[in-house]
């Protein structure tokens, strides 16, 4: 498998394109291999749990992430496209608050690493998308915090037509200033 690793402003968020064989009949594409992800990317993890969201044009979730049992995420489109966000939680960072968006889609076959640290969250840019996504930690509801989606101190710059449709829990995120943190 080749992987051709893409550098984000954030430098351990990374992009990855995988190599795609593809012919009149369709393509091929080793979507995971543990030894080539850590030779091209330099990281070492296990994941646990594979999960596969479905959502509607307009769908804004997040910006999730772990206080205990922090999870890094390898996502990526299957169906669709989405504009996909990670942002450095982590105080110790010269880089904290600051976030980082990428599109990812069926036709791009992108995959982005969102390490342990970072919030997440990602808004559908198509009619429907299917996001499959890796972690490296199974999921724990009592530790699940969420970033307010538009605060203003972030200042994301969601590509939205109109207002997101949200889930309950992303609506009532914190903010930054209040938000739980890493150290």
């Amino acid at each position: 498998m080749s992987l051709t690793v893409i550098p984000t402003a954030l430098p351990e968020v990374l992009i990855l394109e995988p190599k795609v064989f593809g012919d009149e009949r369709g393509f091929f594409m080793e979507s995971f291999n543990a030894r080539v992800f850590e030779e091209a990317t330099g990281v070492h993890r296990t994941f646990v749990q594979d999960n596969h969201s479905r959502s509607a044009l307009g769908v804004l979730r997040g910006l999730h992430y772990q206080i205990r049992n922090p999870q890094g995420k390898l996502l990526r489109v299957t169906s669709g496209e989405v504009y996909d966000v990670a942002v450095d939680l982590r105080r110790s960072s010269r880089n904290f608050g600051k976030w980082v968006g990428v599109m990812l889609s069926e036709a791009n076959k992108r995959q982005l690493w969102v390490p342990e640290g970072f919030a997440h969250g990602f808004v559908v840019t198509s009619a429907s998308a299917d996001v499959l996504y890796k972690t490296t930690d199974y999921w724990y509801p009592e530790h699940e915090r969420t970033l307010l989606w538009n605060d203003p101190a972030l200042a994301i710059d969601w590509p939205l037509s109109g207002p997101p449709t949200l889930a309950q829990k992303d609506q009532k995120g914190a903010r930054l200033e209040a938000v739980e943190t890493f150290s």
